[in-house]
């Protein structure tokens, strides 16, 4: 399985070809030494990990599964690597929490190509590489179907710094990071050009954001290490699905300002190029994986220095937590009902 240098041999083949125990130990063979505090890692039963001192495990799970989550027409299997493990990095950082370890379980089709194998686990393992995450176990099964990567993170987060969405009350302000719309935008382009050989325009900035999201762990983490935010969810769903999550969770209301809210550049043009509204479509449209946080005022200033400290984006006052129970968008100084976000076996991505 490794060459002379101890790296994992050329690929060749699918992954049938290869077999269960060959593939393990090629993953094996690519994946990084692990830290001090993983006292059994990938090849048992189960991982054993040293807690850290004074924390709390947080541990959160996800699965991208093929036609539901992603199409390989459209996103490579290093995109799928990297995009399983950042949708889970998000989850954590909305709770505050430090990444430590994941387990990954794949399940495969026979005509999966060890190449395509290598490069889903290799991206993975880059992706936690870039956040000091280490790959600890994890399955891997034949699929009679769809490619399935399923991902469980674990992280560590002090008892009273965690993040929640239960936390907000009337009055706290609601701040988002970064921008909305680009995600859902990119995917929207790629289906577009789907069976196009060559599109006739470069592929643009939206697509990157759909195929490679990047998850705001640091600032979660500072956010939530200084206690500066009451409440934060992940925007995996679109921005008004995560402003349901806030209020329902809180039992208090919302209310979102039209003029405030930063809808990618690019997702603006693409939008409405396609005739539609593009608030509206950045409203509904999932897997930005930003944050929003409802930050009370007198935190608010904490707040802020904890953004700037987290150098990684800018975050937005976009509207206000209220007595509740409507979540609404307020528009040209009337208040009108948010769209829906993606929700499984009631829509289709």
């Amino acid at each position: 399985m490794r060459d002379s240098a101890g790296t994992a041999s050329p690929a060749r083949g699918t992954v049938s070809d290869l077999g269960e125990h060959a593939l393990l130990a090629r993953l094996r063979a690519l994946a990084p030494p692990p830290p001090p505090w993983v006292i059994v890692g990938i090849g048992d039963d189960a991982a054993v990990l040293e807690p850290p001192r004074n924390q709390l495990d947080v541990v959160t799970t996800d699965a991208l599964v093929e036609h539901v989550h992603f199409d390989r027409r459209f996103s490579s299997p290093a995109d799928v690597g990297h995009k399983a493990l950042a949708v889970n990095l998000s989850d954590l950082a909305a709770m505050g929490a430090e990444p430590r370890a994941a387990l990954l379980s794949l399940a495969l089709p026979d005509t999966l190509l060890v190449a395509e194998f290598d490069a889903l686990v290799q991206a993975f393992l880059a992706a936690a590489a870039s956040q000091r995450v280490a790959l600890v176990g994890g399955n891997l099964s034949r699929s009679p179907g769809p490619l399935v990567v399923d991902v469980t993170a674990v992280g560590a987060v002090r008892r009273r710094r965690v993040l929640g969405r239960a936390g907000a009350r009337p009055g706290d302000a609601l701040y988002l990071s970064g921008t909305v719309g680009a995600a859902a935008a990119g995917l929207g382009w790629l289906r577009a050009h789907a069976g196009a050989e060559a599109p006739r325009e470069p592929v643009p900035p939206i697509v990157e954001r759909y195929r490679r999201p990047s998850p705001r762990v640091r600032l979660g983490v500072i956010v939530g290490r200084n206690r500066a935010a009451a409440a934060c969810v992940d925007l995996s769903d679109g921005l008004a699905d995560a402003a349901r999550q806030i209020a329902g969770a809180s039992g208090t209301g919302a209310v979102l300002d039209a003029a405030a809210i930063p809808v990618d550049a690019g997702a603006r043009e693409w939008y409405q190029g396609q005739g539609l509204d593009p608030l509206e479509a950045a409203l509904a449209g999932g897997e930005d994986y930003e944050l929003l946080f409802a930050v009370p005022r007198r935190r608010r200033r904490g707040f802020l220095a904890a953004a700037r400290l987290a150098r990684d984006t800018r975050v937005t006052c976009i509207g206000a937590v209220t007595e509740g129970p409507t979540v609404a968008l307020r528009r040209n100084g009337r208040e009108e009902a948010l769209p829906a976000g993606f929700a499984h076996f009631a829509d289709r991505r």
